[in-house]
């Protein structure tokens, strides 16, 4: 399998002959205002500032540099204030798109949700978050409306139950992608489980990682379906079995979109499961210490790869990092079924895992409160949360998954969603989102509930995916999907500004319909209004099924046909 398509090599490493601030290079001066920050006080230790200060005194006690910089590394962002259209997201300074309530991060990193937790999780929503709560595609939950003055209390909560926001934003080791049907899944070929669980226990917190260039993402399955869209991860071990070492993990680094997409490669080695703490602590090391800190724009781990490559990234890990060298290995079998789990599944214990989709990821409070009893009312174990703003509810006895089933549709779940409701992902957009400038979520529900009737009958061997971001940034993986779409602003008929998007056809990661990742093509000049969107995917799904010739994916099509095709 390979790992990357034309479209992702194009990435620019610095030029050379002048400092990139790699602390391995040229020292740690800090080279620009987020590393001087980051340099006079870690961004850990604004915790307590919050507890004995903040929450007391109130947002307007706040200095700038706490409150944008140092709350990330507990999982705080400033939500959009109501009323800003999107033509003036980049006209305003982030203190004027500001309001005076946070986006809340909580990280699951693949565990299971428990009864309890998922209580505890709904009691929050509904007591501080006015009952928000989205499931990201980064296994997180994410509440907004929470006030400083309710922070301490939301984190004795959470932690009373084993849940944590520690290093959920900021340029620290985000939370990370887990197999959801890790641990029970008969056809599955390493639990990660233990993996997972030895990395953050050891590292999470920790203030030898938690000043690193940017960001630092990791996902780990051990899948056959390749659950946690390891090509876009600055991290990924993917589980497979060495001839004659048996089941363990190939390691894939320097993935990542946002505004300069570059998928991830196979450093061809083989990671037993003994050493793959040890291999991610390498691998996030060579990012705090070689990684760009000069220019934000250019910090992330992809950057470094791009001009490294996969041979010297390997020969540093092994001999500055591991001290050892590791053996070759396999890459990774095509993806065998859907990632997302959707429907019911037998369990190699007896039992039976359920994948359950909500709208977008948009659940609340109540939602999760009753999703907690109704999992304990049934004798099941618990709920793990997907890469695809799904959850899949786990250890269900066969005698509780019609019930099961049942209950989760009056919540407004099912385990048989429509092809458009089950493969539509949509980031938080302008509702909440400062960088935003169009709406997400309620658009995308709009769209999802028009092609449900418009296309009713019409048979979809394969999903189409759609996904809806709401500015450049990719966080609802936008060139990695059928139909990725960016939000703008466009002019319509009557020459009004108004909210609209850029398309992005033909993207996807490795699955059942295609054996690697690619990223998709624009059409030039191809804008279509918010208002227009369902029109433009019933028009566009239309035509895929008219000219698709047997067995071919949408993405195939679209990167086939001419662009008045796509039109």
């Amino acid at each position: 399998m390979t790992s990357v398509d034309s479209g992702s090599r194009a990435l620019r490493p610095p030029r050379t002959g002048r400092s990139h601030g790699q602390w391995a290079v040229d020292g740690r001066e800090p080279l620009n205002p987020n590393e001087t920050f980051k340099a006079q006080d870690n961004g850990l230790n604004v915790r307590e500032r919050i507890e004995q200060t903040y929450a007391l005194e109130g947002f307007d006690s706040i200095p700038g540099d706490d409150l944008h910089g140092r709350f990330r590394w507990w999982g705080l962002y400033t939500q959009r204030k109501p009323g800003i259209d999107g033509g003036r997201t980049a006209q305003l300074e982030p203190h004027e798109l500001e309001d005076t309530f946070f986006m809340l991060r909580v990280r699951t990193d693949g565990q299971v949700l428990s009864p309890e937790q998922l209580r505890v999780l709904g009691g929050i929503s509904t007591d501080f978050a006015r009952e928000s709560a989205d499931i990201s595609d980064r296994q997180n939950i994410q509440y907004h409306w929470i006030a400083i003055e309710s922070v301490p209390e939301v984190w004795r909560r959470l932690e009373a139950v084993g849940l944590q926001t520690t290093e959920a934003c900021g340029d620290t080791p985000r939370g990370f992608l887990g197999s959801p049907v890790a641990g029970v899944a008969a056809d599955e070929i390493i639990d990660p489980t233990p993996v997972i669980r030895e990395i953050t226990s050891r590292w999470l917190g920790d203030t030898e990682l938690s000043n690193l260039p940017r960001k630092f993402k990791t996902a780990i399955t051990g899948h056959p379906s390749l659950d946690v869209v390891h090509e876009i991860n600055d991290v990924s071990l993917v589980g497979v079995v060495h001839p004659e070492l048996g089941p363990g993990f190939d390691l894939w680094v320097g993935g990542a979109l946002s505004t300069a997409p570059r998928l991830a490669e196979r450093l061809g080695v083989f990671v037993s499961e003994a050493d793959a703490p040890d291999v991610w602590h390498g691998v996030i090391s060579i990012f705090r210490d070689y990684g760009y800190r000069r220019m934000r724009t250019k910090a992330r781990l992809k950057f470094l790869l791009a001009e490294w490559g996969p041979e010297k990234f390997r020969q540093v890990l092994e001999t500055e990092y591991l001290g050892r060298a590791l053996p070759d290995g396999p890459a990774p079998a095509p993806a065998k079924g859907p990632g997302d789990h959707i429907g019911v599944h037998a369990q190699k214990d007896g039992r039976f895992y359920v994948g359950t989709a909500p709208v977008v990821g948009r659940i609340s409070g109540t939602i999760l409160t009753r999703l907690g009893d109704l999992v304990e009312r049934v004798g099941g174990d618990g709920v793990r949360l997907t890469a695809h703003q799904k959850l899949v509810i786990l250890g269900i006895p066969q005698d509780g998954v019609e019930e099961l089933v049942a209950g989760i549709e009056e919540l407004g779940l099912t385990a048989t969603p429509s092809p458009f409701r089950r493969s539509t992902m949509a980031c938080t957009g302008i509702e909440y989102c400062k960088l935003a400038i169009v709406d997400t979520k309620d658009t995308a529900t709009a769209v999802i509930a028009e092609l449900e009737q418009r296309l009713a009958g019409i048979e979809l061997d394969t999903p189409i995916s759609l996904h809806v971001n709401g500015c450049p940034n990719s966080c609802a993986r936008i060139q990695t999907a059928d139909i990725g779409l960016k939000g703008l602003i466009t002019t319509n008929d009557a020459g009004d500004n108004v909210p609209g998007f850029q398309v992005h056809l033909g993207g996807g990661l490795a699955s059942p319909e295609r054996d690697e990742a690619g990223l998709g093509r624009t059409v030039r000049g191809l804008r279509v209004l918010a208002t227009d969107l369902a029109d433009y995917v019933e028009r566009i799904t239309r035509r895929f099924l008219e000219q698709r010739v047997d067995g071919e994916s949408f993405a195939t099509w679209a990167h086939r046909v001419d662009d008045e095709e796509l039109t």
